[in-house]
């Protein structure tokens, strides 16, 4: 399209030689003035400054309503001059591969910014759609502004599509949802408050010593992802500079970085196109951290729902993509198990994590104090045996008295051949796993192989009766 204008405009300023009607030279004045100011913004945004100046120049050279009085001799010869300029444009950027026109299909230089593009081996990666802000020097001007203005990273990564992990707002966002409390339940308050954690953090994955030189601020992201020969995750990571020092403001770096990452992106589809192969795409799924095992013996929607919504729950508090990174490297679950209080009033405590409370309702509850009674555990064709103990339990937990309707309830959960059991069972699990980590929560719920002995794992020297 550049092209045609071009040599449209070029052909009407020639034209000036002639000898044409006045209203023509109006005409030819107005058209140029938008021509050339479109141009100057095309070429402002492809980062070609002197270009844009150039034009924008002659936008007011050849606007109408201000006119420059050169003599007719002397506009002719600029006329001749600005149609050549106009011409070459358009070979000169054929040969370019048309230029700043086509600049989504090719490469965008990175002379503006501090160093090159950097491609180097990690022994981690990222989700296909995160930037991680990395720098080596702490405290700099733009880690000030992205402190202070997280704003701006923020709108970027919405215009070009990404998400944009600045390390230190990472933290404070896991911390403040209570993410690293979730994943180590047994930290106190001063414990919590010390984690930190540096824009550094991903240069340990570099591979390459050499490469940790080249790195010193800018964005850093993943691509083709891969297995190691011994089965760990490989990518290979490629390095975006980003400068606070020189003439180039961040807003146009930041431009720059996007339009970059837009031909990558778009060099790798069309080589997978051409290879007729597919790309090997990141499982960005939620990870099933909730089976809903139970659930497998009985259809009952009932169960799925609250398997749904546990799961999604459990996936909010995990993260995905760079915090698990970051929660792995901070925070690693341990076998660090609390002790369980249960209370004269029947309230289930775990006084070493934080002095946290597992609710349940009562019939749920009822059933999982039966189990903790029994560390043999309890197979569920069994259960009509211990019916008469599990009224006992729910009729100390509700001391106002048991209605017909919550017997009809304990005759439900005893009958193996009801979904109710399961039903209970999968809330246990929900109350424990929607609290911390299912590393540790697996040991404090109801669980054993289909059709096999049911029980909970916990030492019952943990358990302490009031």
């Amino acid at each position: 399209m550049m092209k045609q204008v071009c040599l449209f405009l070029a052909a009407m300023l020639l034209l000036c030689l002639a000898p044409m009607p006045y209203g023509y030279f109006q005409f030819v004045r107005f058209v140029a003035m938008v021509a050339f100011g479109l141009m100057a913004y095309r070429y402002y945004q492809c980062g070609k400054r002197n270009a844009a100046v150039g034009f924008a120049v002659l936008a007011l050279l050849f606007q109408p309503f201000a006119k420059v009085a050169l003599g007719r001799g002397l506009w002719n010869v600029v006329d001749v001059v600005v149609a050549a300029l106009l011409v070459a444009i358009c070979f000169w950027g054929r040969r370019r591969r048309r230029g700043c026109d086509e600049q989504e299909q090719k490469p965008l230089p990175s002379a503006l910014m501090e160093g090159e593009e950097v491609e180097m081996d990690m022994g981690c990666q990222l989700l296909p759609n995160e930037l991680v802000y990395v720098a080596k020097e702490e405290k700099g001007e733009l880690e000030n502004l992205f402190e202070q203005h997280p704003e701006v990273l923020e709108e970027w990564g919405q215009t070009i599509g990404f998400q944009i992990v600045y390390l230190p707002l990472l933290l404070k966002k896991l911390k403040e949802k209570r993410v690293l409390r979730y994943r180590a339940p047994y930290l106190t308050d001063a414990e919590l408050s010390e984690v930190a954690i540096g824009n550094d953090f991903l240069l340990k994955f570099l591979e390459r010593p050499a490469d940790k030189d080249k790195v010193k601020q800018g964005f850093l992201r993943t691509e083709n992802a891969h297995k190691g020969n011994e089965g760990e995750e490989k990518a290979k990571g490629r390095f975006y500079p980003l400068t606070s020092k020189g003439d180039v403001p961040l807003s146009e770096q930041l431009q720059r970085i996007g339009r970059q990452i837009s031909w990558e992106n778009a060099r790798t589809k069309k080589r997978i196109e051409a290879d007729g192969g597919e790309q090997n795409e990141f499982d960005d799924s939620p990870a099933n951290q909730f089976d809903g095992s139970f659930a497998e013996q009985f259809d009952d929607s009932t169960t799925d729902q609250l398997i749904e919504e546990v799961r999604e729950r459990v996936a909010q508090l995990r993260q995905r993509g760079i915090a698990e990174y970051v929660l792995e490297q901070l925070i690693h679950p341990d076998d660090r198990l609390s002790r369980m209080l249960i209370t004269k009033d029947g309230r289930i405590l775990l006084p070493d994590y934080n002095h946290m409370e597992i609710k349940m309702e009562p019939l749920v509850k009822a059933v999982y104090l039966l189990f903790l009674r029994h560390s043999e555990g309890i197979v569920f064709k069994q259960l009509p045996e211990y019916r008469t103990e599990l009224t006992e339990i729910y009729s100390w937990l509700r001391p106002s008295g048991l209605t017909p309707r919550a017997l009809q309830s304990i005759a439900d959960v005893t009958n193996p051949t009801n979904n109710s059991i399961n039903e209970k069972c999968t809330r246990i699990r929900a109350a424990f796993v929607g609290e911390f980590d299912e590393y540790m929560a697996k040991s404090y719920y109801i669980d054993g192989p289909r059709g096999d002995v049911k029980k909970i794992a916990l030492p019952r020297n943990l358990v302490v009766w009031e």
